[in-house]
């Protein structure tokens, strides 16, 4: 779709503890070879601090940056992963609380890793539709550290990092326009990442297979590795290209192609390769060490990029994420000027 008069206006980040892939090599928690072959280099560990509270901190920073009001904020949209919370944990009620914020429009989304896409496509409905809301603060928090989950190897070619992210997006003016977002879902590939148990909460007995195990399972019944890389790689690409036609734009127009912090080689066959850039055209040298941090890979790049003047007026960017079900969110922004929080 093409996007008119929607803009990111701040952006927060907590990024907590970096723990060294080296390191964890050392721990007997990851090999070499694995480490080598994806070229992944880091993660991020909160231990104790959880995922919710960190994305309370984000939201924080992202209202002190921007120069709205919270009383002007209209909606919070908060996507999540991994655990969050007891059972009836309910995370935008939780993080509003913390806020001190009053009664405003809600969503939790679980849009697994496209999740925080997903909240801007829903914030770009909520500003230029009925709603009219003047902002929304998109909110997002993880925490991976758990005796069940070995960050380094339990992602299948991404390394599990902690850490929040806040957006706050508005319909009149801010660093960087909305130029178009496009998402679609290959169907064809949901049981990917299901599996063949039952859908029913009392219907297997015994520990549930890892997503990992689900995944070789797919690839023994259903379709094999490399048709459905190539499957995924053509589907997002479709979606991809939707978003440069709405935003008038060519692949060659885009300088920074912002992907999923996931391994070298699945970033430039999946993207790079399709879109006949090279890889450093790419993010992958900073979210190499950052680690996948659920739905906020894309914005946590953003914000370094912006932060550390690696992007400047005029730039477009193409921010991709993907999750299960097969789904796949594309979005072209556009650089306007550089915020006061730039280094």
């Amino acid at each position: 779709m093409i996007v008119e008069d929607v803009y990111i206006e701040s952006l927060g980040v907590v990024l907590p503890e970096w723990v060294s892939a080296e390191k964890a090599i050392a721990d007997g928690l990851w090999d070499v070879e694995g480490q080598q072959v994806s070229g992944l280099t880091g993660a991020h560990t909160a231990g104790d601090t959880p995922a919710m509270a960190m994305a309370v901190t984000a939201a924080q920073i992202a209202l002190e940056r921007s120069r709205f009001s919270f009383d002007t904020i209209g909606s919070n949209i908060h996507s999540s992963v991994n655990y969050q919370g007891p059972d009836g944990t309910y995370p935008p009620g939780y993080i509003l609380r913390e806020l001190g914020a009053e009664s405003i429009s809600v969503m939790n989304l679980q849009q697994g890793c496209n999740g925080m896409l997903s909240s801007l496509e829903v914030a770009i409905g909520q500003i230029t539709g009925a709603a009219g809301i003047e902002a929304v603060l998109l909110t997002t928090g993880e925490n991976f550290t758990s005796p069940e989950i070995n960050r380094w190897v339990d992602g299948g070619g991404l390394v599990l990092s902690d850490g929040a992210m806040a957006v706050v997006v508005g319909g009149s003016g801010g660093f960087a326009q909305v130029r178009s977002l496009n998402t679609g879902i290959l169907p064809a590939l949901e049981k990917l990442h299901r599996g063949d148990g039952s859908l029913l909460a009392h219907g297997d007995a015994g520990d549930p297979p890892s997503m990992l195990e689900r995944i070789e399972r797919f690839y023994e019944s259903e379709m094999s590795m490399s048709e459905m890389v190539e499957r995924i790689a053509l589907f997002d690409l479709s979606v991809i290209h939707r978003s440069l036609v709405d935003a008038s734009l060519n692949a060659s127009d885009i300088a920074k192609v912002i992907p999923v912090n996931m391994n070298r080689h699945m970033v430039e066959f999946s993207v790079m390769t399709s879109l006949g850039l090279p890889m450093s055209r790419s993010s992958w040298d900073f979210g190499k060490a950052v680690g996948h941090v659920g739905g906020a890979d894309v914005f946590i790049t953003l914000e370094h990029l912006v932060r550390t003047r690696e992007v400047t007026p005029g730039d477009h960017l193409l921010l991709v994420s993907m999750g299960p079900g097969w789904i796949c969110t594309a979005a072209v922004v556009t650089i306007v000027d550089l915020p006061s929080w730039a280094d």
